[in-house]
C-alpha cells in the first residue's frame, strides 16, 4: 500500500481564526478570505455539507466599488442578503442605496426581534448577534407611496432614458433627440410631460410646421407618434414623476451625526406595476451621480454602494444603445468611488459585458424543473472559476440563507468559490408598518425641501402665452448676430447623433470629464442646483 494510501487526509495548523481540523480543500478555500484589512463578515463555509464557523468568508471593504452581483431564485434569501450587507457598509460609515420593490427593506431602520431561528443562525456561524436598526431615508416615485418624492426634470432625464420609459423604437429616440436639441435651442425648458408634449404639439400643428423642417430629420409622422406616446403615458399617471423640486442624488452621499452611512431607501411597491418606469429611474440616479462626483481612484471604502433590484427589467427590451450606455456607466463608475450591485435571478439576466464587471458574487440556489432551468444552471456555473465543488449540485441544493460566494481580495483577485451560510441581519426582517414609515418620512430634513411640487414658467407656459415656439425677438436676434463666433457651428445632427448615441445640448458645457462622458452615454443634461 503505498504512502498516499495509508496518510491521514491533510489538516490545517491551529491558528488564530480558522479551525484545528479543517480539511485540506476547505483550508484553501478558508485562506483565501482571510484578509487583513477591514471587511464584511458574510457567514461561514460549507463543506460537505457541514457548516464550518472558524472559516469565515468575508469581503474586503475597499473592493466593494468593483461592483456585485445577488442573484437567485425566488424566496432562497436574496433581500436578507442585501439587508446583511447593507447593514454592515452603514456601521463602516458607508452610505447605502436600495430599491425596495417588494416593500420588505424598511425594516432596516428597526431593531430586529430576536428568535429561535436568528439565535440559531448565528450560533451556527458564530456570529455575535445582537438587534440593531441603522439610520435610514425613505424615498418614493414622485410621491406614490410612503416617502420622501423623488422627480427628476424631463431635460434632466434626457431623451435616451425617456425613450426607454416610453418603449419608443430606435428612429422614434433619434427623433426625440432632435426635439431635445431644438427646445434647447429655442429657451423652452422642459420640466414636466405637459412641457414636452406642449413643444412636440407645437411642432405638429399648422403653427409650427414651418419649425419642424429646421429640426432636421423629424418627420411628421414620427412626431405625431412620440405626442401620442406622450399623451398615453400621461394619461396613466405618469405625470407625478417629473417636474420639479428635483431631487439631488448628493442626498444619497450622507452620513448620520454617529458617522454610520445612511441608507436611503426607495420604496417601490406602489408603481412595481410600472417596471420600465422605476427600473429606468434607478439608471437616471446613476447617471446624475456619475457626472457630479469628481473622480477619486481606488479608496479606502466606497463613498455609496447602489443596490439595483430587479434588474433583468433595466435589460429587458433595451436598445443596444441602451446598453452600450449601461455598460460604460457601470465601467466608469467606479473611478468615482460608488459600487453598484445587480440583484436579480439569474447571471443571464444581465449582458456577458456587464456581468464580466461584477468582481463580487453571491450566488444563492437555483432550481431547475424545466429545460430552460437547466440551461440557466449550465450558464450560471459558466460564470464562476475553477471550484472544488461540484457547481451544478450545489446550486440546486443550497437551502433558505445559504448561497455561493466568490470576492475580490484584498489584490483585486478572484477569491476561491465558497459555500457559505450567511450571518443574519440584525435589523427588523419585514417591513416597518405604515405608520411608523410614515413618521420617519415627515420628520426627515428632506420632507420640507421635496414634499410639495412646484410648477414654474416653462415651455407650456411660453406656448400657450402665443410667443411662437420661443423664438427670439428682434432685439434678441441682433445680439446673438453681434456676438462672436469662436468655433464653425456644427450640424444638428453631427451635435445630437454620435454613432447611434443621441447628445442633448447641454445647458452650461461642465469642465470635468466624467460629466462629458454622461452626456454623450445617456443625454442627461446638467441640473441647476
Amino acid at each position: 500500500m503505498s504512502d498516499s494510501e495509508t496518510m491521514p487526509e491533510a489538516t490545517a495548523p491551529e491558528a488564530p481564526g480558522s479551525a484545528p481540523a479543517l480539511p485540506r480543500e476547505a483550508l484553501e478555500i478558508a485562506s483565501g478570505y482571510a484578509f487583513s484589512g477591514p471587511a464584511l463578515d458574510l457567514g461561514a463555509l460549507l463543506w460537505d455539507g457541514t457548516c464550518l464557523p472558524d472559516a469565515q468568508v468575508r469581503v474586503p471593504l475597499p473592493m466593494l466599488n468593483r461592483h456585485g452581483l445577488v442573484a437567485g431564485a425566488t424566496g432562497t434569501g436574496k433581500t436578507k442578503t442585501l439587508q446583511l450587507i447593507a447593514e454592515q457598509l452603514s456601521a463602516q460609515g458607508v452610505p447605502v442605496f436600495l430599491a425596495d420593490v417588494k416593500g420588505d427593506l424598511s425594516g432596516i431602520s428597526a431593531p430586529g426581534q430576536p428568535n429561535d431561528r436568528v439565535t440559531g443562525r448565528a450560533a451556527e456561524v458564530h456570529q455575535h448577534w445582537t438587534p440593531a436598526g441603522f439610520p435610514a431615508e425613505f424615498y418614493a416615485l414622485g410621491g406614490l407611496g410612503h416617502g420622501i418624492p423623488v422627480r427628476a426634470t424631463i431635460t434632466s432625464f434626457g431623451p435616451v432614458l425617456l425613450s426607454k420609459v416610453l418603449r419608443l423604437n430606435q428612429t422614434q429616440e433619434q427623433s426625440l433627440g432632435l426635439i431635445f436639441h431644438y427646445a434647447d435651442q429655442k429657451g423652452l425648458e422642459l420640466i414636466d410631460l405637459k412641457d414636452l408634449r406642449a413643444v412636440v404639439a407645437f411642432l405638429t400643428s399648422d403653427e409650427g410646421k414651418a419649425e419642424l423642417k429646421t429640426v432636421g430629420g423629424l418627420s411628421t409622422a414620427t412626431a405625431g407618434v412620440i405626442l401620442r406616446s406622450l399623451t398615453a403615458f400621461e394619461a396613466q399617471g405618469m405625470a407625478d414623476f417629473f417636474g420639479e423640486p428635483e431631487f439631488d442624488t448628493a442626498d444619497l452621499l450622507r452620513t448620520a451625526p454617529d458617522g454610520r452611512g445612511v441608507v436611503s431607501v426607495l420604496e417601490l411597491p406602489a408603481v412595481q406595476d410600472r417596471p420600465q418606469l422605476f427600473s429606468t429611474f434607478l439608471m437616471w440616479l446613476l447617471a446624475d451621480l456619475f457626472h457630479d462626483l469628481p473622480e477619486v481612484g481606488d479608496a479606502d471604502k466606497p463613498r455609496l454602494v447602489f443596490f439595483f433590484d430587479e434588474a433583468h427589467l433595466l435589460f429587458d427590451g433595451a436598445s443596444n444603445a441602451f446598453l452600450d450606455s449601461i455598460t460604460q456607466t457601470v465601467r466608469l463608475i467606479r473611478s468615482k468611488g460608488v459600487g453598484v450591485f445587480f440583484v436579480t435571478q439569474t447571471p443571464k439576466d444581465v449582458p456577458s459585458d456587464v456581468l464580466g464587471q461584477l468582481g463580487n458574487r453571491v450566488q444563492h440556489a437555483l432550481r431547475a424543473f424545466t429545460p430552460d432551468d437547466q440551461k440557466a444552471l449550465k450558464a450560471t456555473v459558466k460564470t464562476f472559476p475553477n471550484s472544488a465543488y461540484d457547481l451544478e449540485e450545489l446550486l440546486t441544493g443550497l437551502g433558505t440563507g445559504e448561497a455561493v460566494v466568490t470576492v475580490l481580495s484584498e489584490k483585486g483577485a478572484p477569491t476561491p468559490v465558497a459555500a457559505t451560510r450567511l450571518r443574519a441581519p440584525q435589523s427588523l426582517m419585514g417591513p416597518v408598518d405604515a405608520g411608523a414609515l410614515d413618521r420617519a418620512v415627515r420628520s426627515s430634513q428632506s420632507y420640507g425641501r421635496y414634499a410639495q411640487a412646484v410648477d414654474r414658467e416653462s415651455a407650456y407656459e411660453k406656448l400657450t402665452s402665443g410667443k411662437p415656439a420661443g423664438a427670439k425677438g428682434p432685439d434678441e436676434m441682433r445680439e446673438a448676430a453681434r456676438a462672436p463666433k469662436s468655433q464653425p457651428q456644427r450640424s444638428m445632427v453631427e451635435q445630437v447623433v454620435d454613432s447611434g448615441m443621441f447628445k442633448s445640448l447641454a445647458r452650461s458645457v461642465g469642465t470635468q470629464i466624467g460629466r462629458e462622458i454622461t452626456r454623450s452615454l445617456f443625454g442627461t443634461a446638467r441640473r441647476r442646483r
